[in-house]
Order: structure tokens, then sequence, then C-alpha cells
């Protein structure tokens, strides 16, 4: 199962997420089953870049180190793209969700025909059209 960018983020934290989802994830460890892509990495560095210094600091020591503390948690595997994942995120069924890397997001759990695990409206929505397989939590 590919994890969305929100959901490496609560379960990084250990936080928020539902009783579902925290299931789905701790299944899909025993097997290495837990997918993580580059652009999760990339949105998680624009989110560190942009972050409000009035919410405290998210991402410490840095972003770098928290990145790779993620991708050793267990069970977790990297998912890295190609340019043929890359321009099947732009062909993408309509209506699609207009958010960049959620469009890249799909396009990985598409290609490697694995669920994506999220909590986004618009990724369960699309899912729910037949589009792309999604396990809310």
């Amino acid at each position: 199962m590919l994890l969305d960018t929100n959901v490496v983020i609560r379960a990084q934290l250990n936080r928020d997420l539902t009783v579902e989802g925290r299931a789905a994830i701790e299944a899909a460890q025993d097997n290495g089953g837990i997918l993580v892509s580059v652009v999760s990495a990339w949105e998680i560095g624009l989110l560190a870049r942009n972050r409000d210094s009035r919410t405290g600091r998210l991402f410490e020591p840095d972003v770098e180190t928290w990145v790779a503390n993620a991708m050793r948690a267990p069970g977790v595997r990297p998912v890295l793209m190609s340019h043929d994942i890359a321009l099947a995120a732009w062909r993408l069924p309509e209506p699609i969700h207009s958010d960049p890397a959620d469009r890249l997001l799909i396009a990985v759990a598409r290609a490697l025909d694995v669920p994506l695990l999220t909590r986004d409206r618009a990724i369960l929505d699309y899912a729910a059209l037949g589009h792309v397989r999604a396990i809310a939590c």
C-alpha cells in the first residue's frame, strides 16, 4: 500500500490516524508493504520550507533527518518514480484532483496496482469512481 504524504507525516508523528488506518499500516508492516513515494519527500520539504514559525517546528531536528527516520520505520520501502509514471499523472481520467503531488501519488498507486492510504477527500472520491484503489484513514 502507498501512503499519502499526509499519512506519512501522521504515522511518523504517531497521531491522528483512524483505527482503520493504523490497522492497515500495521498489517502492511509485516511484509514490507508500506510504500512511500519520493513525491512525499518533496512535499514534506515544501511543508518544512513554508512552515509558519508560530506553529513550531514539525520536522525536528531538520527535514532531511526527519524524512530519513520516516523511511527507516518498520516495513517502509521507498518508491522511485519513472518518466512513464510522471506522464501517466498527466493522463489520468477526469475528473481528477488538481494538486500535482496528489496526481503523481495516484499515478504511482495505479502503476504499482496498490491502494493509496489517504485522508484526502478528493482522492477518496476519485477512488469511488474506480480510477484508483484507496483506503480511507
